[in-house]
């Protein structure tokens, strides 16, 4: 059984199923208003890497992940570069499509945007101040937190120790520090929408509860991000929840930073790196190897240090691969479950599924993935042909579980083209003609392929 780290409780336990079978996730994306950065990019992989074993374990998975294609930064963005907030919505959001399209991420079931729930957030708010939990002031409408019942769950910390670490604020017509904009009013030049307050448009914190309840239903059973989205957004969004009356999601769960230097990855520390950045240098696969090498909830460091490293597990997996000229498991789309059978190793199989159950222990679920790999290379080096095809068999289906698709096997094929490039390079190389070498190494990246040296030749395999 699946056991995962609660944030509400701070400790691992069952996800429990609303109905046997079923699963329905909510994971927050992003606002499209920049380029995505290492740290979408880590959330993005690691609720893929769930969502996967999920199907590999032969449950049917709902997965609903959001675009907020309106907020203050987009209006700011917008602003600054003289165009419209749908076309600088529109420009980033593809953005964020093709890296997540590289990762090789599966996209979500359900897409909902923040501009087509407008009218149901209207309709919670009304509903909020109409059961005397929100209040309206002249510049919009705020949740009275004081009037819901244990705010503060998701912060590990009860509400009068919130209210005393508040900063220090002109908090205007606000109740508390701590009360939250649910509906914003107009102010020149914005977006806006008809309420019954006037014109305006929703706070951020409200659209993931109207459109999670609306496309998943009470009593969902997980809802996740970013760690840096656990206080305030997420507890905001359970807290309108608890407030309307409504049973909200049962387990949250929230990965790790991206650190540089050991700091937090973020734009407003001004560290920020682009996805786009890390994808155009290196196999997009390898930062899927570096996510996985780390636990879910602990930071991880992209320097060009551990995507190297990364790349060389990648080459020892692809080698493999090569070796066996093994088929690619996510040919036709996830690996879908139960997995099992002869033709597999089954104590493999069982570590790879105990290390996974216990709070996603991808780093533990990967060394399995390594030591079929190291034994079916032994076992061919030893003649014993039948244990060493079962070996990479397995090694090859377990990782495409975590979405780590193995290239160089039976599935890969090089172009005529590309054949004669890496015949001509050969050539150069062994009249030592470097400068022509080095030439058709560009040729082949700038088709798209990743080029090795090794003792038999060049060796390229697909970015």
């Amino acid at each position: 059984m699946l056991r995962l780290f609660d944030t509400a409780t701070g400790e691992v336990a069952p996800l429990d199923l609303r109905t046997p079978g079923r699963v329905s996730l909510y994971v927050c994306g992003p606002t499209v208003y920049d380029a995505p950065h290492l740290g979408h990019g880590r959330f993005a992989l690691v609720f893929d890497v769930l969502r996967r074993y999920l199907l590999f374990g032969g449950l049917d998975v709902t997965y609903v992940s959001n675009i907020t294609d309106i907020d203050d930064k987009i209006i700011e963005r917008a602003a600054e570069q003289g165009v419209g907030e749908s076309e600088l919505a529109a420009r980033y959001e593809d953005a964020w499509w093709e890296a997540v399209d590289a990762l090789e991420v599966l996209r979500p079931d359900e897409t909902p945007h923040a501009t087509g729930y407008v009218i149901r957030m209207v309709d919670l708010v009304a509903d909020l101040v109409a059961r005397g939990v929100a209040y309206e002031t002249t510049d919009g409408v705020y949740l009275s937190v004081g009037d819901v019942p244990g705010y503060g769950l998701l912060a590990r910390q009860p509400l009068e120790s919130l209210r005393a670490g508040a900063r220090v604020e002109t908090m205007g017509e606000k109740h508390s520090p701590l009360d939250f904009v649910l509906w914003k009013k107009a102010k020149p030049g914005e977006p806006t929408w008809d309420s019954p307050w006037g014109p305006g448009r929703p706070g951020w914190h409200t659209e993931c509860v109207v459109m999670s309840l609306d496309l998943l239903g009470e009593g969902f059973e997980l809802h996740g991000g970013g760690l840096d989205l656990a206080f305030p957004h997420h507890e905001n969004e359970r807290a309108q929840a608890v407030a309307a009356g409504r049973t909200f999601a049962t387990h949250w769960m929230h990965n790790g930073w991206v650190t540089v230097d050991g700091e937090k990855m973020s734009k407003s520390l001004g560290n920020f790196t682009s996805l786009d950045d890390l994808l155009g240098r290196s196999d997009p696969r390898a930062y899927r190897l570096l996510v996985l090498r780390s636990h879910y909830r602990s930071p991880i460091e992209v320097t060009p240090d551990t995507v190297a490293q990364a790349e060389a597990g990648l080459g020892r997996l692809d080698e493999l691969a090569r070796r066996f000229a093994l088929a690619d498991p996510l040919a036709d789309g996830p690996v879908v479950g139960p997995v099992g059978g002869g033709d597999l190793d089954g104590p493999a199989l069982d570590a790879f599924v105990d290390r996974m159950d216990d709070d996603l222990d991808t780093p533990g679920a990967l060394a399995a993935v390594f030591d079929l790999a190291r034994r079916a290379n032994a076992a061919a080096d030893a003649g014993d042909g039948v244990e060493a095809a079962r070996s990479a068999r397995s090694a090859a289906l377990l990782a495409g579980g975590l979405g780590l698709r193995l290239r160089g096997g039976g599935g890969a094929e090089v172009d005529p083209h590309s054949a004669d490039l890496v015949r001509r390079r050969d050539a150069a190389r062994a009249a030592r003609d470097w400068a022509r070498a080095d030439g058709l190494r560009s040729e082949l990246e700038s088709a798209g392929w990743l080029v090795e040296d090794g003792a038999d030749g060049t060796r390229i395999r697909p970015r």
